[in-house]
């Protein structure tokens, strides 16, 4: 075989022996060229506006969970005479039937993404565990690719009408089923793309770019949201089509330059059922042989849910509960995406020094702080939600991609691909966290801003669990 660094040839796994098996690329083969590792981060960058736009700041949270789906009459009654709408934040409105009905759409769009975590829960860690057996990780991803860009375009048919709520629900539901079983084969290539040395950085050049490509993706957007008017069902409708197009255009060089992942002869090829039967065993062996692994993947579980509450409920937080307009979510987003995006990328080398634990705990301690504050100084207006939350976003993107590089470094190649369909899994085992902690503070202190605390809990309870969790002796430093 050729140079593993050569962009014709299949990367070889690396050699250096850890708990279960080799673990990482040997010390004496030449690391990956720079084309493969900017052609594999720039998926991220590729994916990032179904994860920014669709997602986040703008399809779910301005159009489908908007008054666009409500009955017109319900949604007539939302608008004041001064030719404003409620602010469901406010206690005297929120026994209306306007905000009770933006209630509703909300749950419903819980519970459709309820059922792509089960989704993901049966068939994450399968997926992984024959993509390893088979070689095809690429393929993987190539499809999921293909098929977030055709649900993003069938977007463009989810008219501003109560019956097509669940069209546009059930449709981006998939797509982000669909996104983590991408991003399962994604995680596995790590290992493939970057040296022990360089794990931590090429982690967060992926992150990084993800968040810059949803920064730009915004600004595209913007242009097509004002110019037609953010309160017409065309605007989101040409938004969809846009993130379709840029998923297909930017994933071009993963196709390209990155290579097939190898099989791996220690992962077994079985059917599609009896890798359930494979996994039970392989998770006995992992606690029995890679317990650090083990409990990083519970405790990773519970914090990475934190961190996507985050920006799962930022936007709503934004507009609600400090009285954001359209426009100033979007400015939000942009400098949110913007700030995460270059923190990760200057954390990664933070992240190949002082090593991934050190890093994600630090970075856990300032968004548990930051929450607090936004809580405490709520009264001072929307300038601390601008810092605390501009600052909540910084550590955001380092967290996590010190996780990637960190669960690369503790995890056997044979098992890449099937570890981190459990990393998937084990994340959106956890997914109701957020979401659950989220509506009982509300329920409970009957303000919006609460919610922040709940989601403050989540992370705190993430960082207690993951300061327990003792890696082996080498992996300490990272």
């Amino acid at each position: 075989m050729s140079d593993a660094g050569d962009d014709a040839t299949p990367l070889r796994p690396t050699m250096r022996t850890g708990a279960l098996g080799p673990i990482g690329r040997g010390l004496g083969e030449a690391a990956p060229s720079k084309k493969v590792v900017w052609s594999w981060a720039m998926w991220d960058w590729a994916l990032q506006p179904f994860n920014t736009v669709i997602l986040t700041f703008v399809w779910v949270s301005l159009y489908l969970t908007s008054r666009h789906f409500l009955d017109p009459a319900v949604a007539a009654t939302g608008q004041l005479p001064d030719g404003t709408w409620m602010s469901c934040a406010s206690s005297e409105y929120l026994d209306t039937a306007y905000c009770q009905g933006l209630t509703d759409l909300s749950e419903w769009w819980g519970w459709a993404n309820f059922a792509a975590g089960i989704l993901i829960l049966v068939l994450a860690p399968v997926l992984g565990q024959q993509a390893d057996a088979r070689g095809n990780k690429k393929k993987w991803i190539i499809g999921a690719t293909i098929a977030i860009a055709l649900i993003q375009f069938a977007l463009f048919f989810v008219e501003a009408d109560p019956r097509y709520f669940w069209f546009g629900a059930i449709a981006v539901a998939i797509a982000a089923v669909v996104s983590e079983i991408g991003n399962v084969s994604y995680y596995a290539m790590l290992g493939e793309v970057s040296t022990p040395a360089t794990v931590g950085r090429v982690s967060g050049l992926g992150w990084g770019l993800g968040y810059l490509g949803g920064v730009v993706a915004l600004i595209v957007c913007i242009p097509i949201l004002f110019g037609i008017g953010s309160d017409q069902a065309l605007a989101y409708q040409l938004v969809a089509v846009v993130c379709a197009v840029w998923t297909i255009v930017f994933a071009i060089p993963m196709f390209r330059n990155v290579p097939e992942s190898p099989a791996y002869a220690e992962a077994k090829r079985v059917g599609f059922f009896s890798s359930y039967v494979v996994l039970a065993k392989d998770l006995v062996r992992l606690f029995k042989e890679a317990r650090s692994t083990f409990w990083f993947l519970l405790a990773a579980a519970v914090y990475r849910d934190g961190l996507a509450g985050v920006f799962a409920f930022g936007a709503i937080l934004a507009a609600q509960g400090f009285g954001f307009s359209t426009i100033e979510v979007m400015i939000f987003g942009l400098a949110a995406n913007l700030v995460a995006g270059v923190s990760t990328i200057l954390a990664g080398r933070i992240d190949d020094r002082i090593g991934p634990k050190r890093l994600i705990v630090a970075m856990l301690i300032g968004l548990v702080a930051m929450a607090l504050a936004v809580f405490v100084l709520r009264d001072l207006g929307t300038i601390v939600f601008w810092i605390c939350g501009l600052v909540l976003s910084a550590f955001v993107g380092p967290a996590q991609a010190a996780s990637r590089g960190l669960l690369t470094r503790v995890t056997p190649p044979s098992m890449q691909g099937e570890i981190f369909g459990l990393y998937a899994t084990t994340g959106r085992v956890a997914s109701f966290l957020s979401p659950l902690a989220w509506s009982l503070f509300l329920a409970w202190f009957g303000g919006i801003v609460y919610g922040v605390l709940g989601i403050g809990l989540v992370l705190l309870i993430g960082l207690i669990m993951l300061l327990f969790v003792r890696l082996p002796k080498h992996e300490r430093l990272g």
